[in-house]
């Protein structure tokens, strides 16, 4: 299912707060309408942030579309660096911004106002449209590593919920299955925020691929079993040295596979990888508010003025990883000099 539609000039977005128990699409018009929802994780998930702030400076482009073209593009650079506040970590959403504001750089001498209005309502469409395709490459180039049979722990939301379409992490799982390799996942719950069980979990019955919903302190005890032949996970970004930073919660998961001898595979688009950054430890990990620990929707489940912690992301270092997919093929055992050999 698709987080995203774009009709009418219009950007329609799911509501990821809701679900599984409610679909509701919200209707946005203005881009700082956009960035709320990017803030608040009405969208989440790094390519479909990337694609929503896209939309969200098209929406920019067509509200100032009656502006003279020196404060059209003020407007437009203003709106590139409200959306840019929203969310610290997933680079996407920084890759989408620039490949936009190169685009103004390349073609305002050029065109008109309306022009541009066009060029970037254009642009923004087609990160879209390239985000289905690229994850649909993926997903073959992953389904490759999966065997029959397998049994496969995901972490998070990386379907397509968290993309434009089809997903990460799940576009791998799609694949397999769609190539009838009689797979299995058990999909971890993703405390805090839960989008293993409310989203993960949600997609992959809709689409009747077998899920077992399992908490996070189990998948320990899962892989001592024999139960787990590989762990598929998303990120969020890549340094250029093969760390990756994801949800957190996926270190610890990494870790617990390298124990087990269990492969660790991380799906992510080349735009998720950041070679201006050398290594994990320098990529910013966002901090979200306590109440998103101490309760779950309008339910305390600690007492009220507990303390609590939140970091949203971790980062897991490159050693941990068994092989990065991505749309144009395989890095296996990722570190500096495999990954700039890639490149």
């Amino acid at each position: 299912m698709r987080p995203m539609l774009w009709e009418n000039r219009r950007l329609k977005l799911i509501n990821q707060l809701l679900l599984p128990n409610k679909e509701e699409w919200i209707e946005y018009s203005d881009y700082e309408d956009v960035a709320l929802a990017i803030k608040n994780m009405i969208v989440r998930g790094a390519p479909a942030i990337g694609a929503t702030a896209a939309f969200g400076l098209a929406l920019a482009a067509l509200k100032y579309r009656n502006l003279e073209k020196d404060e059209f593009l003020e407007k437009i650079d203003n709106a590139a660096k409200i959306l840019a506040n929203t969310r610290p970590t997933a680079v996407n959403l920084f890759w989408a911004i620039q490949r936009m504001r190169n685009l103004l750089e390349l073609n305002k001498d050029n065109f008109t106002v309306p022009e541009l209005v066009e060029k970037i309502v254009r642009e923004a469409e087609t990160i879209a449209e390239d985000d289905v395709q690229i994850n649909k490459k993926m997903g073959a180039y992953g389904a490759t590593l999966i065997p029959e049979g397998a049994q496969i722990y995901t972490h998070c939301n990386a379907g397509a919920l968290a993309t434009v379409d089809y997903g990460t992490a799940l576009g791998v799982i799609r694949s397999a299955h769609e190539q009838n390799k009689n797979i299995h996942v058990y999909a971890g719950e993703t405390r805090p925020y839960l989008q293993g069980s409310r989203l993960t979990t949600f997609e992959l019955m809709k689409d009747n691929i077998p899920v077992t919903l399992v908490t996070d302190n189990m998948a320990g005890f899962l892989m001592k079993q024999g139960k787990v032949h590989c762990v598929i996970v998303g990120a969020d970004r890549v340094a250029a040295n093969g760390d990756v930073a994801n949800k957190i919660g996926t270190y610890s998961l990494s870790v617990l596979a390298k124990e087990h001898n269990i492969p660790f595979y991380v799906a992510a688009p080349i735009s998720t990888i950041d070679l201006q950054i050398d290594s994990g430890d320098e990529i910013e990990i966002e901090e979200r508010g306590t109440e998103e620990v101490i309760k779950v929707y309008d339910t305390f489940i600690a007492p009220k003025d507990a303390v609590a912690y939140h970091p949203a992301f971790d980062v897991t270092p490159h050693q941990n990883i068994t092989a990065i997919i991505t749309e144009k093929g395989i890095i296996h055992k990722p570190s500096k000099e495999t990954m700039s050999s890639f490149f």
